[in-house]
């Protein structure tokens, strides 16, 4: 199932996310199982499968690293499942620096603004590694789909942090 044409969407890293909504409520009315509650069991089994394919396409086209990573997969590089590090000595420093910063956050004497700090300094790299991958991952040379996906690696990283600060907030204010 290509997740892009479920939705009727243009094949881009840009997504009108209110746009995917519409689309995933108006797919999710169509195949709704309670539709399908008076037909027999094949029926009924159909709709659910059918339902829970439109939910995992919305997962992934809403998130805008696993977007990327099928993306990408569709266009032969699969990196979903690879446990392959970077070999950016510089980013594998930054790597590095930033999960010291994480760690020194919970021994701040300010952590809200150390939080604050790191939640910035998290959205510009997420704009960094973001910006111009719409463009690698429509190019037909092999050479950027590789880019792409080093540039997909980074983001994952990045969201990797920010999950990790979440964690962090929850632990310091709850």
């Amino acid at each position: 199932m290509r997740y892009f044409e479920l939705f009727d969407l243009p094949v881009s890293y840009q997504v009108d996310l209110s746009v995917l909504n519409q689309r995933y409520l108006d797919l999710q009315r169509a195949v709704h199982p309670d539709k399908f509650a008076h037909l027999g069991e094949r029926e009924k089994l159909l709709a659910v499968q059918k339902t829970a394919e439109i939910n995992d396409a919305l997962a992934v086209l809403k998130h805008p690293v696993k977007r990327a990573e099928y993306m990408l997969s569709e266009r032969g590089v699969d990196i979903r499942a690879e446990q392959q590090t970077l070999q950016d000595p510089a980013f594998l420093m930054q790597q590095m620096e930033l999960r010291e910063a994480l760690e020194d956050i919970q021994h701040s004497g300010d952590p809200e603004a150390e939080i604050e700090s790191f939640e910035a300094q998290a959205k510009q790299l997420e704009q960094q590694y973001s910006a111009g991958l719409g463009e690698l991952l429509a190019s037909s040379d092999e050479s950027d789909l590789h880019r792409a996906a080093d540039h997909i690696r980074k983001l994952k990283f990045v969201y990797k942090l920010k999950d990790e600060l979440s964690r962090i907030e929850d632990s310091l204010f709850d």
